[in-house]
């Protein structure tokens, strides 16, 4: 996002009480892009590029589309359309209507290629004279200025250095430009139009810019036409120009546009879902958000200049291995076929970690190298606190799990486990919990339930894990130290399990992220048993922290908060936002619970599975907290308004791999799988 569109939105924007002014955001309309470009369509068509972290390129910054009868412009309006996902597919359909005429909208992102073909569905009277208009603004290595354009006839090329943005399509087109908003439009008190009016006789505004305004023939009796861009930064114009050429010619017919989703998404998404409900769509929210890599950004940037946030388009390594062991614990459970998915994941992790054996804060999905940060202390001189444990234990736990049962001979991931062994033992203290860290809400510094929870879990999975007696028996010890020591968070006049101990004291607020000690605990006693008194202890704080944090407040939504007390991103509202993440955490929580305690012959198991049950089908297809497209956004405003990333891939991947333990109740577990000894049943 550049300024001038972060300025015209914070004018649109202010004084709204449910927006933060000068966003990019992605809470309405859907997304094509299973590979390393992520093109959005907003519900008035228009297109957008969310596709720097997954590619490196920048691509579309904002474009519109409008029907010209009899010469005048009709610009496509969201009042106006109507959006959807054709079939199982990543193909978005968007239906205009223009003054009587019916306009059919087909987008699908192949590769670095975005297809976008129009097409009416009444032939056009034989007086009337009909055109498309396609106004797109490029930002070539995220610039907008010192940009340059070349018109190669049927072609259009938008560069700065190394990017190179094409544009040509299947029907003859002619081509001017503009300058973005002048300096004085964006001091002005309100928005500028987009597309501005045109050209002020600057004789080089036209390629001196990265605007392209084009006109678009209709012709024949059923009218269509199809527009090609496509992102390069390999220097071979000459490729380039043939490639986006021959991608608009042969997919002039909508029939070809859908078939090419076709074969992507059957390419790129094996997965029948094998029953579960909703489970392809979240697989594609998932491909999404996934580089070649194999790593996944967290949500679609809407915050590029920080204002409101620390940005969201890049690879945290909690959200991803917590993302990666869901996935994995599915496919064993299901048989997906995602065995690529899950090799690119574990290659990603052992050529990303740090040589201290750790994670750092956040990396670029698309090449792995380091992207800004606030906890990147690892990598700094001294003594720092700003660092995320439980990133490390979450891909602790994964390349353990990976390694028991995927691929026992992996070498490299060995060898990257047992570094990664290292790095977690560095990271505590003489009493057996982590030392002070960021949370994983990254809001504070102290010594976390949820830290300690991560690494109970990252403990007993490498315990159990082909690693060698000795790393076995170090793994299985630290796991006992933490199991301990645990109870330096418990609260009993709350029942729970505490969010912190920080200079002595035990902060007892309830937290959503210690709900990640129902699935710990499950992971410990496939080492070693639970005792009775711990599990009525995670009875009590699993029930008190889902009841406590519960909202159902006067609106469409309801779902859990993150925190007691939480104040972020509220506006006006007086109470804590509901958070998908937190709610379908509960959920799975609950679920784990249920059969922590069936295990063990305990009564409550059978109101636990309820419980989660109920609240996975908040976030399940149908559910108040779906987007459309089955998108979950990462909050919502009690009225029902989303906020924020959307998608946000951490609770796609979470509702998954719960819903697919419900479905799938034989080897439910990976502690299902082996017995204490680390033996498969």
């Amino acid at each position: 996002m550049e300024l001038h569109g972060a300025l015209n939105d914070f004018k649109r924007s202010q004084g709204d009480p449910r927006r933060f002014p000068g966003e990019r955001r992605s809470t309405t309309g859907l997304f094509s892009g299973l590979d390393d470009r992520l093109v959005h369509i907003a519900p008035d068509g228009s297109n957008r590029d969310y596709s720097y972290p997954l590619s490196g390129l920048a691509g579309i910054e904002r474009s519109r589309f409008g029907l010209e009868i009899d010469g005048t412009v009709s610009w496509f309006d969201a009042d106006d359309s109507h959006q959807r996902y054709v079939e199982n597919t990543a193909v978005v359909e968007t239906t205009h209507s223009v003054d009587g005429l019916t306009c059919n909208q087909y987008d699908v992102t192949i590769g670095r290629l975005h297809l976008t073909h129009f097409s009416l569905e009444q032939a056009a009277a034989a007086d009337e004279d009909l055109s498309l208009h396609a106004c797109f603004e490029f930002a070539p290595e995220g610039r907008a200025g010192r940009i340059g354009q070349l018109w190669h006839g049927d072609a259009v090329e938008v560069h700065h250095a190394t990017e190179h943005d094409f544009l040509a399509a299947s029907t003859d087109l002619s081509v001017t430009g503009q300058v973005p908003e002048r300096f004085a439009e964006l001091l002005a008190a309100e928005p500028a139009d987009f597309p501005r009016s045109q050209t002020d006789d600057r004789y080089e505004e036209a390629r001196l810019s990265p605007i392209v305004m084009t006109e678009l023939e209709l012709p024949g009796s059923s009218p269509c036409t199809t527009i090609a861009t496509l992102l390069s930064d390999d220097g071979n114009r000459t490729d380039a120009l043939e490639r986006v050429r021959t991608a608009a010619a042969d997919h002039a017919e909508s029939e070809a546009i859908l078939e090419a989703g076709r074969e992507q998404a059957h390419d790129q998404l094996i997965a029948s879902s094998r029953g579960i409900e909703g489970g392809f769509t979240d697989l594609r929210a998932l491909a999404l958000l996934r580089a070649p890599t194999g790593a996944r950004m967290a949500g679609p940037e809407f915050d590029p200049f920080y204002r409101y946030s620390g940005g969201y388009g890049y690879t945290w390594f909690r959200d991803d291995a917590e993302i990666a062991r869901f996935l994995l614990t599915a496919d064993l459970r299901l048989g997906l076929g995602l065995e690529e998915w899950h090799a690119k994941s574990a290659r990603f992790y052992s050529e990303t970690q740090l040589a201290d054996g750790t994670w750092p804060h956040r990396v670029w999905p698309h090449n792995g190298e380091l992207a800004p940060g606030w906890a990147h202390g690892r990598l700094e001189e001294g003594e720092s606190e700003e660092y995320q444990a439980d990133q490390t234990a979450s891909v602790a736990a994964f390349l353990a799990t990976y390694l028991s049962h995927v691929d026992p001979t992996d070498e490299r991931v060995r060898e990257t486990l047992v570094a990664a062994l290292n790095g977690l033992d560095e990271s505590l203290d003489d009493d057996g919990l982590p030392g002070r860290v960021q949370n994983a809400w990254e809001n504070m510094t102290g010594r976390f339930a949820h830290t300690a929870a991560t690494f109970l879990e990252a403990y007993a999975a490498i315990a159990r894990a082909p690693v060698g007696d000795a790393l076995t028996t170090r793994a299985r010890e630290r796991a006992r130290d933490i199991y301990t020591a645990l109870d330096d968070f418990w609260v009993p006049e709350r029942g729970v399990y505490g969010m912190r101990v920080d200079d002595g004291d035990v902060d007892d607020r309830l937290d959503g992220s210690t709900l990640a000690l129902a699935t710990a605990h499950r992971e410990y006693d496939a080492l070693e048993s639970v005792d009775d008194e711990r599990l009525d202890r995670l009875v009590s704080h699993v029930e008190t922290t889902l009841d406590g944090l519960y909202r159902d407040p006067d609106g469409p939504v309801k779902g859990l908060a993150r925190f007691e007390g939480d104040p972020w991103r509220v506006r006006e509202q007086g109470a804590e936002k509901i958070w998908t993440v937190t709610t379908a955490w509960g959920a799975h929580a609950a679920i784990n619970l249920s059969k922590l305690l069936a295990a063990n012959g305990c009564e409550e198991a059978e109101r636990f599975e309820e419980r989660g049950r109920t609240l996975l089908a908040l976030v399940s297809p149908g559910g108040p907290l779906r987007r459309p497209g089955g998108f979950l956004p990462e909050q919502l405003f009690d009225d029902g308004t989303p906020d924020s990333a959307t998608p946000l891939g951490w609770p796609h991947a979470i509702r998954f791999a719960t819903e697919s333990a419900l479905e799938a109740p034989v080897s439910s577990s990976f502690a299902d799988a082996t017995d204490r000894t680390g033996v498969q049943n």
